[in-house]
């Protein structure tokens, strides 16, 4: 049967050919969702400056238990501002046998003005010795004046040992001299004479010891210890000895390839990232696929009812029937994974290079493995194409020889009645979701309204027969008044076919509903989060400093004259827990003092007068979600792991915009990497001069890289700053969407190449070419008609559901062009997808077509 399969395969190129596009276009996106998942999976940062430890203690993530149906759940989240190590921590671990040294790092916020778009960081000499670093050129510094630095920071600068250079750091510029120049081998190979670009955090520059702590707003902390073994020293017992010291101090030791997640903060976000992107579209890929190929796979077979009855009627059994088809099937999947996992490959590699482009992980991040993808993905690939041949078969195989014949010619029922219930069952289950979708907080929403998409268009899946025979029913009139006598036989055709164009109607109502909703979504976040930015900022005026300000220059900014109320704001993250997990949300801390002429955060309660140390201000979304109430106490996380208990006196609605909490100044104040302000919000009388805009110019002047601008300015560069987080939603939801019109462009091509003979025949009864297209045309516009209605309803109660659930609009943002487009492109597409098809056929003389085969 596989030879019969193989010659089929050669013969029969039109049906399978649908097939075959489908198969390695849905290997293809599953090969990149798998690729990225495993490269992430592998992916550990690259330890550049601690290649010479043998382990390194650190605090860099934040594990939150929670209580759900009884069991304790352990959510880890990564710290979003370094949580950093007692200094005291260094010298246990110098006790620890077989310890040769415990070094102490200090990771430093600085910028070079000599070469202001290279990343570096600061620390204090002895942590030289983790690399380690050599000396190139002059020594190490010996007084706070002086600095060593990497020769990737003096690169074309033409700076040297002995030259002065200007230093940002801790919001002033301090003039250092060079005391030399050190660099570190490729990956932290040391004596390789390379800069190591390729490293994992960028450059580096060293001050001394002391200086370092000074300049250090958590003196008391170090951001690291890495440990140095001695030569003769028991690694096993090291360790262990290590990691007793390291837990008792509530931080981990790091050891291997994991010595890059201590180094690199931002590789376990990438990590974390790209795992849940990878795997959460993934998964979204995958139930789309599988309907897509379930479907084309489904038609495929389904229109060769009459060559599969024949083979019953001379004698095949059922058996050899349905090993034919699931032959021809498994070699149509090998090949689609010759051809997808190729082509996986090459968009993994693209999107690798966007991620590092955009900011979503760093340069050392790399696509790795291959293999266990392909072999997954081709499995689970073959898995659904030879379940959904083996179902589509199993009808023809079933009957008896005698009967095979005319059951081909007789299109079956709409289905069965466990069909019908079962697909009556998805549809409470979507319309459950609809109430769970509103009821709950922005994340699991979000989570439901997907589950409610899908579950929507599997009971149309399901029901489709029945909704096409009554939408043909009702449609009859109307198809027969618009198109006479071509309506009438449309209708008729579409009653007829119900069961037939299952396939192109779940195709075009998941198109439909995946665009008209998840895109839109990501433009009412977008849209949501500038509009409450815009309307809630009340300050004309912003100064602004990508190196951070002091609180001073606060102060200095409300006594200049025409100035009425000057707010500095230090955007951060806090870690919230949730009723399903613990989460990282945008915060910000401020000074109350003149907040309320600065900014409107849309308070629903309470009063930002109160806000003070120990106290906070919270989204209602948030508040939700972690069953804070106006009043009580808040039990949160800052960005460095600090346990804060808050008690709540103010709930906002404006959390899009300013983030989900928003905290006091002081709460913040050595908690954060750098400890300044982010910018400074300004209002001005309305009759102040251009005095008070040049006064506010000349502080700006006195603070490094600052500089004031219309707050209208920082708007827009929060849109830009969505548009690029958006760019990874927006290109998965495209992936989707395209794919799942791919899938009803196939069917439909399908569909209209397997009417040969049905149109030959009407043409040799006496209907003409002209009535055969309006007939078409008249069946396209039925069918559209009822998946545009189906897809655009599904489309409308998610994307409402979810949006009033997440950002509290009862009507969704939905631009005119938008619809247009998703209405234009799926009917565009239809008509072409069937129109250049049943053109060929109609080419063909109807005498010739009424006996070529189905």
């Amino acid at each position: 049967m596989l030879t019969l399969a193989a010659q089929m395969l050669r013969h029969r190129k039109g049906g399978f050919t649908a097939t075959f596009v489908a198969l390695a276009a849905g290997v293809a996106v599953l090969m990149a969702c798998a690729l990225l998942v495993e490269s992430a999976w592998h992916y550990r940062g690259q330890a550049q400056r601690y290649a010479k430890a043998v382990a390194v203690v650190a605090d860099r993530d934040l594990t939150v238990s929670t209580e759900l149906f009884g069991e304790t759940e352990r959510t880890t989240v990564t710290l979003p501002e370094r949580g950093g190590v007692p200094a005291s921590l260094a010298d246990r671990l110098a006790a620890v046998p077989g310890v040769e040294r415990a070094v102490g790092d200090r990771s430093l916020a600085v910028t070079a003005t000599s070469a202001p778009d290279v990343p570096v960081t600061g620390h204090g000499w002895a942590s030289a010795a983790l690399a380690p670093y050599r000396t190139v050129e002059g020594g190490p510094p010996r007084s706070d004046g002086e600095i060593a630095v990497d020769a990737r920071l003096l690169a074309g600068t033409g700076l040297g040992p002995g030259d002065s250079t200007e230093i940002i750091t801790g919001g002033a510029s301090r003039t250092y001299r060079i005391s030399g120049v050190v660099e570190t081998g490729d990956a932290g190979t040391p004596g390789t004479g390379t800069s190591g670009a390729g490293g994992s955090g960028g450059a580096v520059l060293f001050f001394t010891d002391a200086h370092a702590a000074r300049l250090d707003p958590h003196r008391e902390r170090f951001d690291a210890v890495g440990v140095l073994a001695a030569p003769d020293a028991d690694r096993a017992a090291l360790l262990a000895g290590v990691r007793e010291a390291a837990g008792a101090a509530g931080a981990t030791a790091y050891t291997g390839d994991d010595r890059g997640l201590a180094e690199q903060p931002e590789a376990r976000t990438a990590r974390d990232f790209v795992l849940q992107a990878g795997g959460a579209f993934g998964g979204y890929a995958a139930v789309i696929i599988a309907f897509a190929v379930a479907g084309t796979v489904g038609l495929s077979v389904r229109h060769r009812r009459r060559d599969l009855a024949l083979l019953r009627a001379v004698a095949a059994t059922p058996g050899q029937v349905r090993r034919m088809i699931l032959g021809e099937t498994g070699l149509l999947a090998l090949l689609a994974a010759v051809a997808g996992v190729p082509l996986g490959l090459l968009a993994t590699g693209w999107i690798r290079d966007e991620l590092v482009t955009r900011g979503f992980a760093p340069g050392s991040f790399t696509v790795r493995g291959g293999l266990l993808s392909g072999a997954a993905v081709t499995v689970a690939m073959a898995a659904v194409a030879l379940t959904s041949a083996w179902i589509a078969a199993r009808r023809t195989t079933r009957i008896r020889p005698t009967e095979a014949l005319g059951e081909a010619a007789v299109e079956p029922g709409p289905g069965s009645r466990a069909r019908a219930v079962t697909g009556l069952v998805f549809l409470a289950g979507a319309v459950s979701l609809i109430g769970l979708t509103g009821a709950t907080d922005g994340q699991t929403a979000l989570g439901a309204a997907v589950g409610m998409l899908y579950t929507f268009v599997l009971a149309v899946a399901l029901l489709a027969p029945w909704i096409n025979r009554a939408a043909a029913r009702f449609l009859g009139p109307v198809l027969q008044a618009v198109w006479g006598t071509s309506g009438h036989l449309a209708a008729a055709n579409l009653r007829a076919n119900a069961r037939g164009t299952v396939a192109v109607l779940t195709a075009l109502v998941l198109s439909v509903g995946l665009g008209g909703s998840v895109w839109f979504l990501q433009d009412n976040l977008r849209r949501q989060t500038v509009v409450q930015s815009r309307d809630g900022t009340l300050a004309q005026h912003a100064l602004v400093s990508g190196t951070g300000l002091p609180e001073s220059a606060t102060e200095e900014a409300r006594r200049i004259p025409g100035v009425t109320a000057a707010t500095g704001v230090r955007r951060t993250s806090v870690v919230v827990p949730g009723d399903l997990e613990a989460r990282a949300v945008v915060a910000q801390g401020i000074d109350p003092r003149g907040a309320d002429r600065t900014l409107d955060l849309r308070v629903r309660s309470g009063s930002l007068t109160g806000l003070a140390k120990d106290t906070v201000a919270v989204s209602t979304a948030t508040a939700d979600a972690a069953g804070w109430e106006l009043g009580g106490t808040a039990r949160l996380w800052l960005g460095d792991g600090t346990p804060a208990t808050l008690k709540v006196v103010a709930l906002y609605e404006r959390g899009f915009g300013f983030g989900d909490v928003t905290l006091h100044t002081g709460t913040l104040t050595g908690h954060t990497v750098t400890g300044l302000d982010d910018r400074i919000l300004v209002r001005t009388a309305p009759d102040a001069d251009a005095g008070t805009l040049e006064a506010l110019n000349g502080l700006a002047a006195r603070y490094p890289a600052a500089s004031v601008v219309g707050t209208d300015t920082l708007t827009g560069e929060l849109a830009q700053d969505l548009a690029v987080s958006g760019w990874l939603n927006k290109l998965l939801i495209t992936v989707l969407a395209g794919y799942a019109l791919l899938a009803a462009a196939n069917t439909l091509i399908m569909a209209a190449l397997a009417r040969t003979r049905e149109l030959s025949l009407l043409r040799l009864v006496g209907v003409t070419r002209g009535q055969v297209k309006r007939m078409v045309h008249a069946e396209q516009a039925g069918l559209l008609g009822v998946a545009l209605a189906i897809g655009g309803t599904i489309a409308a109660v998610t994307l409402t559901s979810v949006v009033d659930a997440v950002a509290g609009q009862r009507v969704p943002y939905v631009p005119v062009a938008g619809w247009l487009g998703i209405v234009g492109g799926t009917a565009a597409l239809a008509l072409i997808a069937t129109m250049l098809p049943v053109g060929r056929l109609l080419r063909t003389p109807p005498v010739q077509g009424i006996g070529i085969r189905e």
